[in-house]
């Protein structure tokens, strides 16, 4: 799917406001519909508050995918991956930027903005956002992880 009409959010908690704001300008320029879920430099936020609500967002379907970032990644996607219906990646490398989606038909992707430069998100987010669900083996996996999130709300 090329950008046109493909809707991104973005969120980041303080330590990553910078790599998000970058990531903005970028995606807009490739013509990406981008709506920016905050975070600043200046106004310390907690990371699990910005991707609930971005991650609450995608799992509503109101976007096509999101990119979070904070310090390390790692926050984001934990918390992420709480909201039903939400897979979310920590990328790092072009390789993961790919399966994410590939494999695990991952709307969310997250970043570290302590350990991935600019540069280098830029081009794993490209990968990513070219990427498409491969289906196939990977379909029954997919399945599975939803069946495990009815399975646990069930429980609850």
């Amino acid at each position: 799917m090329n950008a046109k009409g493909k809707k991104i959010a973005l969120g980041a908690d303080h330590f990553g406001a910078g790599l998000k704001d970058t990531l903005r300008e970028y995606l807009t320029g490739e013509g990406y519909d981008v709506t920016d879920f905050g975070g600043t430099a200046n106004t310390p936020v907690d990371y699990p508050d910005v991707a609930s609500e971005v991650a609450g967002h995608v799992a509503k379907g109101e976007f096509d995918r999101a990119v979070l970032v904070c310090g390390t990644g790692a926050g984001m996607a934990i918390c992420a991956n709480k909201v039903p219906g939400v897979r979310a990646v920590c990328v790092t490398d072009p390789y993961t930027a790919e399966r994410a989606r590939a494999s695990n038909n991952a709307q969310v992707i997250t970043f570290g903005a302590l350990t991935v430069g600019p540069e280098a998100a830029k081009k794993l987010v490209d990968i990513w956002l070219q990427a498409e669900f491969q289906g196939g083996r990977s379909t029954r996996k997919v399945e599975k992880i939803r069946q495990m999130e009815e399975a646990f709300k069930a429980r609850a």
